[in-house]
């Protein structure tokens, strides 16, 4: 087999292939489920989906909002055309605010009178208003309290002050307050006790701001795993993002509900070779054969997003080639990686499914598993050199 000569194929070394009814058809069952509109969470290269495409067939799935982190990803979604209700919420210190206040055109249609900010603190709430008489239109603002993630958000000490703070905003002219939101910590353990803790603390958060004299038109706790698991925690509206994408949020815990992975990583065998049992493969040498078997070389590794971790002398990932789950073998290079095809034949130019979803196909959530991470991490963090392809299933049939 070392002598192969090597198979010409038309296509990409590598690939993410990216079915976009996947995506329309989670959100529409996601939409169906919890029966309140759905945020859409785009951020991160739509968790490596491709943002612009993603949002896109959110979208045309039924998703009401769209959501980013960061000022500059939702910059870039309104420059792709989108017009509709977007939210970001990661304020970096310095951040030019003036940009996102003047995005949109016609400032009297809800659609496009700008992106929804996220404060946290009187601080930023000060930045935005200057940042507001600096252009001359009035913000949209949604504020975000700490509920018990002890992330981002306000800090309970500090919600009276930031109440205050916004209805005096509101009534100067300098925003609305479109919203009040927050965030579990440990949603994903639907019986976990921090659970009820953060929708009470949320429910006096939205009782506080009423008192302040605050109509926040949209409240949202959820996220994916919440909206699915936890039917008190929907309120005004739900934030999805992992499970948009056909993803488990809750993995063994979370029913079947038909959801479907967008996400296929492929690419082509690009070398196969026989071993003898006592040789060693890769670096370090840390996995050697035991037996007479044949290993495929496959042109992906770390510099693409793949996990160190992929291999590990406990275990390892899995990928798909001819049909047949392959363990990878051997430490984890920058460009490559070793499977073992356990003597089976195979040719140069051979396809391998290193994620996706079919018979035979191991998923990101397998993946996850044998690299003790989470979906969402490989499915964000792959890419690198690898080129992504759309298609569109439902409209291929």
């Amino acid at each position: 087999m070392s002598d192969q000569p090597a198979v010409v194929r038309e296509g990409p070394l590598a690939e993410i292939v990216v079915d976009v009814a996947a995506i329309r058809h989670n959100v529409r069952v996601l939409r169906e489920l919890v029966g309140v509109p759905l945020i859409a969470v785009v951020k991160a290269d739509g968790y490596g989906h491709g943002m612009v495409e993603a949002a896109r067939a959110a979208r045309d799935g039924g998703a009401e909002w769209l959501a980013t982190a960061t000022v500059d990803e939702a910059l870039t979604l309104r420059a792709s055309g989108y017009a509709g209700p977007l939210l970001c919420w990661l304020m970096l210190p310095g951040v030019d605010l003036e940009r996102p206040l003047l995005e949109g055109i016609d400032v009297t249609a809800y659609s496009v009178a700008g992106i929804d900010v996220t404060a946290y603190s009187v601080a930023e709430l000060d930045a935005i208003a200057a940042a507001a008489e600096a252009v001359g239109r009035r913000a949209r603002v949604q504020l975000k309290v700490d509920t018990g993630l002890s992330r981002g958000g306000a800090p309970r000490s500090t919600w009276a002050d930031l109440f205050a703070r916004a209805r005096a905003g509101e009534r100067e002219g300098s925003w609305k307050v479109t919203g009040l939101w927050s965030h579990f910590a440990c949603s994903d353990e639907p019986d976990h006790p921090a659970n009820d803790r953060q929708e009470r603390a949320f429910l006096a958060a939205v009782a506080l701001a009423a008192d302040s004299g605050l109509e926040p038109g949209l409240l949202h706790l959820a996220n994916s795993a919440a909206a699915v698991l936890r039917p008190s925690s929907r309120f005004g509206a739900v934030r999805c993002g992992i499970a948009v994408y056909g993803l488990d949020p809750a993995p063994g815990r979370t029913p079947d509900l038909g959801l479907v992975p967008a996400m296929t990583v492929r690419t082509r065998l690009a070398l196969v070779k026989e071993l003898a049992p006592g040789d060693g493969v890769s670096y370090g040498h840390r996995w050697v054969a035991d037996r007479p078997t044949t290993v495929g070389l496959v042109p992906v590794g770390y510099g693409d997003g793949i996990p160190r971790h992929a291999f590990h002398p406990g275990g390892s990932a899995e990928v798909a080639v001819g049909g047949k789950r392959r363990p990878i073998r051997g430490s984890v290079c920058m460009d490559q990686v070793m499977v073992d095809l356990g003597g089976d034949t195979a040719a140069i130019g051979d396809e391998v499914v290193l994620f996706g979803s079919g018979p035979g196909v191991p998923t990101a959530q397998d993946w996850a598993e044998a690299c003790g991470t989470i979906n969402y991490e490989i499915v964000t963090r792959i890419g690198g050199r690898m080129t992504r392809t759309y298609v569109d299933s439902e409209a291929d049939r």
